[in-house]
């Protein structure tokens, strides 16, 4: 994107940020349905907006390449050092709307919780036209706020959030989309409630574990966004 958005609750905390990554579809329902679309199987993979580079090593096992991006280089410098032992595997420390590749460098683009809000990310989305290769595929993951346990805390404490223009706006863009079913799953109570600190305002994020007192976890629902070209 031509301007570099903060994500508060990766940016500000990026050690509980990593335990929310591994409390996330812990039975990889989201790789799943990207694999059905397109497998990056010996393929050359970009992951945008990459963080700590926790999705990294993952797509490395399989995958001929993979390049991470992340502008911010907090979040760059762990997610380099993350890979550092992995030769197949890079970081650039850029934006969405400028990686310098050149152009037809990936197969597989994958971009999750990067694109949250649909309009906006244009410039990100010009740049994937240039990157990618002929039969390639590029996937975005995000909330899907008409639904599940989360969605619904997602729209009380974003009320203004209107999930049928962000929908509006990616059909105008010509992708497609997967409705996927996932859980949000912690190891512990304080993990949970560590992770629901950082995602909500405290206000919403104490009447979320009042509405919960036992919960280490919840039913949560995505979006799999994607496109081939």
């Amino acid at each position: 994107m031509s301007e570099i958005i903060p994500s508060p609750n990766i940016w500000e905390t990026p050690d509980v940020y990593e335990v929310e990554n591994r409390g996330v579809d812990r039975a990889h329902v989201i790789e799943d349905a990207m694999r059905a679309v397109l497998d990056w199987s010996g393929r050359d993979v970009l992951d945008v907006g990459c963080g700590t580079g926790y999705h990294l090593p993952y797509f490395a096992a399989d995958a001929r390449s993979v390049v991470g991006v992340e502008p911010h280089p907090p979040l760059a410098a762990i997610a380099a050092q993350r890979i550092s032992r992995m030769p197949s595997v890079s970081v650039r420390e850029e934006g969405a709307a400028a990686i310098g590749v050149p152009d037809e460098s990936f197969d597989v683009a994958h971009a999750r919780w990067a694109y949250f809000f649909g309009p906006g990310c244009e410039p990100g989305l010009v740049e994937l036209e240039r990157v990618m290769r002929p039969g390639g595929a590029a996937f975005v993951i995000d909330n899907d706020a008409t639904r599940s346990t989360f969605g619904q805390w997602f729209r009380r404490a974003l009320p203004s959030y209107d999930p049928r223009a962000v929908e509006r706006f990616w059909q105008r863009q010509g992708w497609e989309r997967e409705r996927l079913d996932i859980r949000w799953d912690f190891d512990s109570r304080e993990d949970f409630e560590a992770v629901v600190a950082i995602e909500f305002a405290p206000e919403h994020a104490d009447l979320i574990l009042a509405e919960h007192p036992d919960a280490t976890g919840v039913d949560y629902a995505v979006n799999l966004w994607h496109r081939r070209y």
